[in-house]
Formats: C-alpha cells, sequence, structure tokens
C-alpha cells in the first residue's frame, strides 16, 4: 500500500474549469475531501461528475485550477499520484474472457504489487467483495452487480487509500446497489478516501458529505441530512386524487403549490403553509368532483432537495 502523505486532506480541488472548445464541462469548481470521508458528486448525466473525476485520476488536464490528492499535485506528479488511487470507471472495462482471478492476477502485475506479495492480496481482495466462490467464472457470464465487485476488487488490489468511483452502480439492480455501497462504507470504515459519483438521488444517504452538480457547478455542499434541513422552509405533500391529470391542471395554477411531481398513482407537491395548502388544495379538486384517497405531508426525498437548489440557482443568475 502506498504510504500516504501528512496532507490535511486526501482530496483537494481549487478553482477548476475544464473546457471542450467553447464548452464548459466543469465551471469553477472547488473542495476538498477529509480522509477515510464518503464524498458523493450527485447530479444528472451531462453535470459534470465524470469530467471532474477524470481529472482528479489524472486522466484529463484541467483547462484551469489546481488538483491535489493525498497532498500531491496531480499535475506535476501524475505517477506517484497514480501509485496512491483506485479508479472503477463508468464503463466496465475489465477482460471478459479472462476468469474473475485472471484478472485480479493481471491488474496486481500491472499496479506493481510485488511478486510474493500478489497471491495473498488476491486471496484478500476476492473475499472483500465477495468473490471467492466465483473465482474460475469467465467475467462475460457474471451478472452486472458481480462485474462491478470484480471491478472494485481490481481497483483495490495495490492497497490504494484513495478511491475514484464512477458511477459504480449503475446498470446494476437495486439489491446489488445496496450491497456495493455496503462494501463501500466497510471500505471507508477501515480507513479508505472514496469519491463517489451517482445520478441516483436515493444513494445520497450513503455519503458523509455530497456535492450536488449542475451544469458543470457545484450549486450546493453538505452532509446530507444539512441539505435537507436547509428545506425547513417549505414542505412537501402526497396527494392520491381519483384523476391525476386533471388534478394537474386544476394545481399548476394554485399560489400555494410551488413544484407538481408524478409519484406512482399520485401526485408529489412542494407547498408552502401547509395548512392553508391542505385545505385548498382539498376544496379545489372536490370542486371539480375529483376525490381523494390520500393527502399527508411527507418529508423531503434529496430529489426534493436538488430540485429546490436548481432552481434557487436559476433564479439567482436571472
Amino acid at each position: 500500500m502506498a504510504e500516504p502523505t501528512s496532507a490535511k486532506w486526501a482530496i483537494e480541488v481549487e478553482g477548476v474549469v475544464k473546457r471542450f472548445g467553447p464548452f464548459v464541462a466543469v465551471d469553477r469548481v472547488s473542495f476538498r475531501v477529509q480522509r477515510g470521508e464518503i464524498f458523493g458528486l450527485l447530479g444528472p448525466n451531462g453535470a459534470g461528475k465524470s469530467t471532474t473525476i477524470r481529472i482528479l485520476c489524472g486522466l484529463l488536464l484541467p483547462t484551469e485550477g489546481c488538483v491535489r490528492v493525498d497532498g500531491l499535485d496531480v499535475l506535476t506528479q501524475a505517477e506517484p499520484v497514480k501509485r496512491r488511487i483506485g479508479y472503477l470507471s463508468q464503463r466496465f472495462s475489465l477482460y471478459e474472457d479472462l476468469t474473475v482471478e485472471e484478472n485480479v492476477e493481471f491488474f496486481s502485475g500491472l499496479y506493481g504489487v510485488p511478486r510474493e506479495r500478489r497471491r495473498e492480496r488476491l486471496e484478500e481482495v476476492l473475499k472483500m467483495v465477495g468473490l471467492t466462490a466465483r473465482r474460475r467464472a469467465l467475467v462475460r457470464v457474471l451478472p452486472g452487480g458481480w462485474k462491478q465487485r470484480l471491478a472494485l476488487a481490481c481497483a483495490l488490489v495495490h492497497e490504494p487509500p484513495i478511491l475514484f468511483l464512477d458511477e459504480p452502480t449503475s446498470g446494476v439492480d437495486p439489491i446489488a446497489r445496496r450491497q456495493f455501497w455496503e462494501m463501500i462504507a466497510r471500505l471507508s470504515e477501515a480507513g479508505h478516501t472514496i469519491l463517489v459519483t451517482t445520478h441516483y438521488m436515493d444513494e445520497a444517504e450513503y455519503c458523509h458529505r455530497l456535492a450536488l452538480m449542475h451544469r458543470g457547478r457545484i450549486i450546493a455542499l453538505d452532509a446530507p441530512a444539512a441539505l435537507v434541513r436547509a428545506l425547513s422552509s417549505v414542505a412537501f405533500l402526497r396527494v392520491e386524487p381519483s384523476d391525476v391529470l386533471e388534478s394537474v391542471k386544476v394545481l399548476e395554477r394554485e399560489e400555494t403549490v410551488e413544484h407538481i411531481a408524478f409519484s406512482g398513482a399520485g401526485l408529489h407537491l412542494r407547498i408552502r403553509d401547509p395548512h392553508r395548502a391542505s385545505e385548498r388544495i382539498r376544496h379545489l379538486l372536490q370542486a371539480r368532483g375529483i376525490t381523494i384517497s390520500r393527502m399527508e405531508v411527507i418529508p423531503p426525498s434529496m430529489e426534493d432537495v436538488f430540485v429546490a437548489v436548481i432552481e434557487a440557482s436559476e433564479r439567482s443568475e436571472r
């Protein structure tokens, strides 16, 4: 395992800009990540998350700004940085015609794991990700969730203190996603620093801190619970009317309703003044002959937080 430096922060990003011609993919991004922290970059596809993580790994050069990983300058000390990081890319990029253990053995050599350590390290990482029983399986026959486990094993084989995981659960089923995050939590508890990108809003709760990204910028950064508390001035209402589409037509003109979203067989509303809004909504819908089977105030989700922050950011830019 590469010896960590004495730097206080595991990752430091200051004023990073990345342009591709006239297009600005990353726009003045700054943040710092503590050692042992699970730090998330959350946002939709195209928000700049993957570009940011590729800059941190030294795969892309920033147009402006500076980046330090484990106390080292990524621009001038790229090789030492690479020995200190593990990278799981958005697209599965291992060798599908090799077995599970052959992939790990190949990457242990690629990352320069000492020969006398490779067999021991192979057993450790296979056990860590739950692939010991599948060690001789060809990678091409593995389900998506197991392939991601293998990719994580290969990223960990050289014992890096810092992990960069780019959309690690994209395309896998919900159970596999939860199991993968359980592994990430165990790695953090063992002292690894983990920066992870995701567009799944429900995965936010697994991170110690989150940076919400939109159009290449960080528009909010805090612990998930703190981001939710920041919405204390508004409330959220779950409504299940007999006619959902007609209800939307009625409520989109109601001043107490700030935002409407479809949610299953009902509606998810952002409102102000819950008591007044609830009475108004009930009255308006009943006047149209629409019955309500359920109406209740609910806690905000991370998606609610994200939508509210984006709207506030866009209002400030007008």
